[in-house]
């Protein structure tokens, strides 16, 4: 009689229970805050002073909060501010990451030990907040978006990532492809790149989903308010406590006539502004997810 492995018997129904109940407790922590977020942005003063603060079931319809915040003003500046900032940063961090994990990751490159030992070297000692603001200052990015850009440009994290990826494709497809008269440029473009579509995806992603949520390097080296990314108009709004455009106007809501929203209302819809486009991203990317993390974390 043959014993099988822990984990290829077939579960108890105390533990398909089990793994039932973690896994909707997961999903309900998950997905109450954002009803309730998404709830209370389109309440009204009456629904949100009845329930308390924070409405969990809906009673009447009232979008006056993003009517708010996307009639011009603070937050519409904002929001385009972080998708060039978002747009941009990753494109140049792909492209940065891309090279240096390629170049790190052939055997015998110039300077490869080195170099990799400089980035390894980050995860143990990372500069403190004023030698990087003495740095970004002292380069003239004072309220430039290169500053909330260039000081994040390359993660050790997903270089590390990527390296372990490019290093696990056969050498002997690369040496083929070189005795045909390809440049490594070429190789990287025609060859490894498109074998690593999942890995390089979630990258992507990784640098995305930082750019758009990043703050403090918003709160260090930019003061002109029109510059100022939503996370960071966000933070300012909700420890002020009021509404980064005109608080206490009254605007038109159609099928409602004039209101005032409240500012929790305001907040909580400013919250729901800001974690929509990861929403709308991530289902395209999250195919790659799983497959490319655990790829590229197979051999370092």
């Amino acid at each position: 009689m043959s014993v099988r492995p822990v984990w290829e018997e077939k579960p108890s129904l105390l533990g398909r229970f089990g793994k039932g109940t973690i896994l909707t407790v997961v999903v309900l922590a998950v997905l109450v805050p954002l009803w309730v977020v998404l709830v209370t942005s389109l309440s009204s003063e009456t629904t949100i002073n009845e329930a308390g603060g924070y409405v969990f079931l809906p009673r009447e319809f009232d979008p006056s909060a993003y009517i708010v915040i996307f009639t011009g003003g603070q937050i519409t500046d904002a929001i385009m501010v972080s998708t060039v900032v978002a747009l941009a940063g990753t494109a140049l961090s792909l492209v940065v990451t891309v090279l240096a994990a390629y170049g790190l990751s052939r055997p015998g490159s110039l300077g490869h030990r080195p170099i990799l030992f400089y980035f390894l070297l980050t995860f143990l000692i990372y500069p403190g907040m004023i030698p990087s603001y003495l740095v970004v200052t002292g380069l003239g990015l004072k309220d430039n978006l290169l500053s909330l850009i260039l000081p994040t440009a390359i993660s050790a994290f997903n270089l590390v990532v990527l390296r372990a990826f490019f290093m696990n494709i056969p050498g002997e497809l690369l040496d083929s492809a070189r005795i045909d008269g390809a440049g490594e440029l070429r190789i990287l473009w025609r060859i490894v790149l498109p074998l690593s579509k999942a890995v390089t995806a979630v990258v992507g992603l990784f640098y995305a989903v930082g750019y758009w949520n990043a703050f403090f390097n918003a709160v260090l080296y930019i003061d002109r308010n029109d510059l100022q990314p939503v996370q960071r108009v966000l933070q300012q709004f909700i420890l002020a406590g009021q509404s980064p455009t005109s608080s206490g106007t009254a605007v038109y809501v159609p099928g409602l006539g004039s209101a005032v929203p409240p500012t929790l209302a305001i907040k909580m819809a400013v919250v729901v502004v800001t974690i929509i486009p990861a929403l709308l991203v991530y289902p395209f990317i999250q195919r790659h997810f799983t497959k490319g993390v655990i790829i590229g974390a197979v051999k370092g």
